[in-house]
């Protein structure tokens, strides 16, 4: 493969040494404290590190995983071929950051948790839909954290020459020793130095236009007046690629089921303190994501700015579209030593930072969902779990390789993943909010709901794959290239330097960036290529609508008095609501596997857990009763007397029923 430049080793020296030494400090620092600070000595410390991370620090990690690598890559892409219809998913990122605060995060920061999905197990009283969930995130997971590994790796072989198998070892190789030696609190500092790098150098690019072009405003006006910039398009037909409202509703609901189903967002919530500190921190993150959201799609102004008269592409000089941000750093800071290793050096953090903290999630999930409960593993201490776990993490360190060794052998692994994370977002999404917002809701119901709605989103995903859609560039020129437009060291390369065979890191919350550019000869379609024709963008909303659909029919239809559940497992707005139906009440029943996590009243300086704190701000109802042991909710004026005490029990547990 013919490299990009044509520069020698020694035009490259100060670009070699830049990597060597951010990737030496980006690995050293986060691990700091455990040679020199406090240790993690427990499960917990490992897990949520208990309230040694700041505020700040979490914000930016949340942030981080909001938008990913990718958004340095392929928002500017996006921009310069088709326009600003995508950024128009900020709407749906920036909706679902309260609803997780006011919805979700009050159920799970009450019970005491360690994993997302113990919470449907408490809720349903059963593995099988916890297992669902759980084993749904796990496969996605390493599916996508096979091609995040994958992607940086072709980059630096092709532009600064280190093998690509070096790079999948190195890269690997630290995440496993991040998992063993750091943690969550080690994982979120790499966030924070990834995250401050992208930015110091997004706007690096920023100013770099500002300077080719002659001023800030020609960053705006050159994109508006060649049609870049177009907001508010609602078409109302569910084919299009993107308008405004599946950028809206789609990323809606794929946001959500992100933030607030997806074990590595909710356990930074849970690592923090206190309920009043997770609100403030996620009402708080609204403006960051926003800024740094928007700043990746500047940078794709910037970049359309310089190259509005001679698209690169157009000219040959780069092969596929997603290469015009790296193209842009090596033609552009070509007089900077440094610049271009600093910027492959980013690339290669920001996947082994969401590697690192990835590892941890998948780790602790294992653990709680599926090992923990196997008869070998009953009552060993905190620190021998603490070594399971870790011992985990380094075994999806190694699988996670191999994966990323896969994605460089097989052809259609990219697509197929992308579209696998947009098609699990809705059942996983589903059954949450069965959970927590239907009373009535089973076992039973949600288990056929997720199954169901697995199978309908796959059926259209792949489906999908059989239709050819058409993909439509707007127009680029060519007519004022000259010999000075690019800099003297660059070359048209006879293959692809960078992304040809690069996939786009694939993180859940954005399954975006296709390239198919042919157009399909046009028919007439009917059933069922007309399903397959709707927009991947849909897929989530989908999925979430048949779950909670199917869920609740067969929930109805199964109803049976075994399914009762404790009352804070249910959100207080759907409890306070199920009360203003007409006939019999639910009858609810104390857990003693539930153990809130305490925090401060702001009023009285008491504790009290958040879902006591919302009930009396907002409903101002907690009206129980307690009769033979057994909290109550009552079901009739006065109820039956029991002849011996009930006590909570899991009906799938043999051993209970002896």
């Amino acid at each position: 493969m013919k490299r990009f430049m044509a520069r020698s080793f020694m035009d490259l020296i100060w670009d070699y040494a830049v990597f060597v030494v951010f990737i030496i400090f980006s690995t050293l620092y986060p691990l700091w404290g455990r040679f020199f600070g406090k240790k993690e000595k427990t499960k917990a410390d490992y897990v949520f590190g208990l309230g040694t991370i700041s505020m700040g620090a979490m914000m930016l990690s949340i942030a981080r995983g909001t938008l990913g690598v990718r958004s340095v890559l392929g928002y500017p892409s996006e921009l310069f071929y088709r326009g600003s219809a995508m950024w128009e998913t900020l709407y749906g990122m920036v909706t679902a950051y309260p609803l997780v605060c006011f919805i979700f995060i009050p159920v799970y920061f009450n019970l005491g948790v360690t994993s997302v999905y113990q919470y449907l197990d408490l809720r349903f009283n059963s593995r099988l839909v916890r297992c669902l969930a759980s084993g749904t995130y796990i496969v996605r997971s390493l599916l996508n954290l096979g091609v995040t590994v994958y992607t940086p790796t072709v980059a630096m072989n092709t532009v600064i020459g280190i093998p690509y198998w070096a790079s999948l070892i190195g890269i690997s190789a630290i995440s496993i020793g991040f998992n063993l030696l750091g943690g969550l609190k080690a994982a979120i500092t790499a966030d924070v130095i990834q995250s401050v790098t992208m930015i110091l150098i997004s706007v690096g690019i920023i100013i770099q236009s500002m300077v080719t072009v002659g001023g800030f405003g020609q960053i705006f006006t050159i994109p508006a007046n060649d049609g870049r910039l177009s907001f508010f398009n609602f078409t109302g037909d569910a084919t299009v690629r993107v308008d405004t409202t599946s950028a809206w509703l789609g990323q809606l609901f794929m946001s959500l089921s992100i933030f607030g189903c997806q074990q590595n967002f909710v356990q930074r919530y849970l690592s923090m303190g206190t309920f009043k500190e997770v609100r403030r921190t996620l009402m708080s993150n609204i403006p960051v994501v926003i800024a740094l959201f928007c700043l990746a799609w500047i940078v794709g102004m910037g970049v359309y700015a310089v190259y509005a008269v001679c698209d690169p592409m157009k000219a040959g000089y780069t092969n596929k579209m997603d290469e015009i941000l790296p193209f842009f750093v090596e033609d552009k800071f070509a007089y900077l030593p440094g610049v271009l290793g600093i910027f492959m050096a980013s690339l290669f953090n920001g996947a082994l930072s969401l590697n690192v903290s990835n590892l941890n999630s998948l780790a602790t999930v294992t653990w709680e969902d599926f090992l923990s409960h196997l008869p070998r593993y009953k009552g060993i201490s905190d620190k021998q779990q603490l070594n399971v776990i870790k011992f985990i993490g380094s075994i999806y360190g190694v699988i996670v390789m191999g994966v990323g060794f896969s994605v460089g052998l097989l052809s259609g692994v990219i697509e197929s993943s992308m579209l696998m994370t947009s098609a699990t977002s809705g059942p996983l999404l589903g059954v949450f909010l069965l959970a927590m917002l239907v009373p009535i809701a089973n076992w039973k119901g949600a288990a056929c709901g997720m199954i169901v709605s697995h199978i309908l989103t796959l059926w259209i995903t792949f489906g999908s794959l059989t239709v050819s859609k058409e993909v439509v560039l707007l127009p680029t020129t060519i007519e004022g290239c000259t010999n000075d437009t690019f800099s003297s060291g660059i070359t048209k390369p006879t293959k692809s330097w960078l992304l040809a065979n690069t996939p786009l890191e694939v993180e859940s919350e954005f399954p975006y960036f296709d390239t198919t550019t042919h157009a399909p000869l046009e028919r007439t379609i009917g059933f069922p290529e007309n399903i397959y024709s709707v927009s991947y963008m849909y897929y989530s909303l989908i999925g979430t609508f048949l779950t909670v659909v199917v869920g609740a029919l067969v929930s109805v239809l199964t109803s049976h008095a075994d399914d009762a559940y404790d009352r804070k497992l249910l959100h207080p707005f759907a409890y306070y609501c199920s009360k203003l139906f007409p006939g019999k009440e639910r009858r609810y029943i104390s857990n003693p596997d539930i153990r809130p996590k305490d925090v401060e009243s702001a009023d009285s300086g008491t504790k009290k857990s958040p879902l006591e704190e919302l009930e009396r701000d907002n409903h101002g109802f907690d009206t129980v009763s307690e009769q033979s042991g057994v909290t109550v909710v009552s079901v009739d004026p006065l109820p039956p007397k029991l002849d011996r005490p009930e006590v909570y029990r899991k009906t799938a547990d043999p051993e209970a029923d002896r």
